[in-house]
């Protein structure tokens, strides 16, 4: 098996992927080999209490390998890309200092740009105008974003009202597209130039194993995970509530619709979340695609990506 030399420690390596392509799995294998510790690039991971919706690491997993930005706020808290980079950046500068290798995991691609390329140049939230944006109809907002920027529109969630909301606010507060607005480069990305990785499954392969990731979320307890969560202040956390499979639930809750019909939907939610993942990281990162077929074991991947790492960029 390959190993990392931890002296002096090198440059972290990025596995990311869409949502149930066993980028974890592959990223705790090599983490095992190389005696390195993973930060998750999650933006739903570091809420407390959002476990089996988020398929966060087990106990078990997290006491063999250390796992950082993991339950690090409580629901009434917010998180964001810019506090997202600070505590990254602490936790890689840390692990440097200790000679001690770090893999960045997870599939939120707004979290590792901003990480690699810095946090934009898009201005604060304005609260009048953000008052103002929420009070309008979602189709009002789509029709205005359609209009003023359609390169946004074409790969925004348009059911993520938060998002289409900030992105309406950055026109109006700059005069300018959302989309042109990009990240300022910084001095990561080079750093870290053939060390980031994409797993990529075929279609077929992907829905199968989001449709059985969905049906054990439910067997584990999701419903209840929810209602209990609702107790705790899900309702008030607008990142949180975007969560897929926690909205559905909610709705089911309120009896917007059956079980199995949440269950449905949410598999359907996540395989458009997961074909928008792979189009956003192919237009807007440098990143060296892994294909996997079905019959590959974690262990096969991880040894793919090590000898991909000694190979030239």
């Amino acid at each position: 098996m390959s190993r990392i030399s931890a002296e002096p420690a090198p440059e972290p390596v990025i596995l990311t992927g869409a949502t149930a392509s066993g980028k974890s799995a592959v990223a705790l294998e090599l983490a095992r080999r190389w005696g390195a510790e993973i930060v998750s690039v999650d933006s739903m991971q570091v809420y407390r209490g959002l476990d089996i919706g988020t398929a966060k690491p087990s106990s078990a997993e997290r006491a063999e390998v250390p796992h950082h930005l993991v339950d690090v706020v409580d629901l009434t808290d917010s998180f964001d890309a810019a506090r997202f980079v600070r505590r990254a950046t602490e936790v890689i500068q840390d692990a440097r200092r200790r000679r001690c290798p770090v893999i960045l995991c997870g599939g939120t691609g707004m979290y590792l740009s901003a990480w690699l390329n810095g946090l934009g140049e898009a201005p604060a939230p304005d609260p009048v105008l953000r008052s103002e944006l929420e009070s309008l109809p979602m189709p009002v907002l789509l029709d205005e974003l359609a209009r003023r920027d359609w390169a946004t529109f074409d790969e925004i969630d348009v059911q993520n009202r938060r998002r289409v909301v900030r992105a309406v606010e950055v026109i109006r507060l700059t005069g300018r597209p959302f989309s042109q607005q990009r990240a300022r480069w910084s001095d990561r990305a080079p750093t870290v130039a053939g060390r980031c990785f994409a797993i990529e499954r075929d279609r077929a392969d992907e829905i199968r194993r989001i449709d059985r990731r969905v049906d054990r979320m439910f067997a584990a307890g999701l419903i209840e995970e929810t209602r209990s969560l609702l107790d705790r202040g899900l309702r008030g956390n607008r990142t949180a509530m975007q969560a897929i499979g926690y909205r559905q639930v909610v709705d089911h809750l309120e009896g917007r619709w059956h079980r199995q019909e949440a269950v449905d939907l949410v598999k359907v939610r996540t395989r458009q979340f997961a074909k928008r993942q792979k189009t956003w990281f192919r237009g807007q990162l440098d990143l060296r695609w892994v294909g996997i077929g079905p019959e590959e074991s974690p262990s096969e991947t991880a040894d793919r990506i090590a000898a991909e790492l000694q190979k030239p960029v």
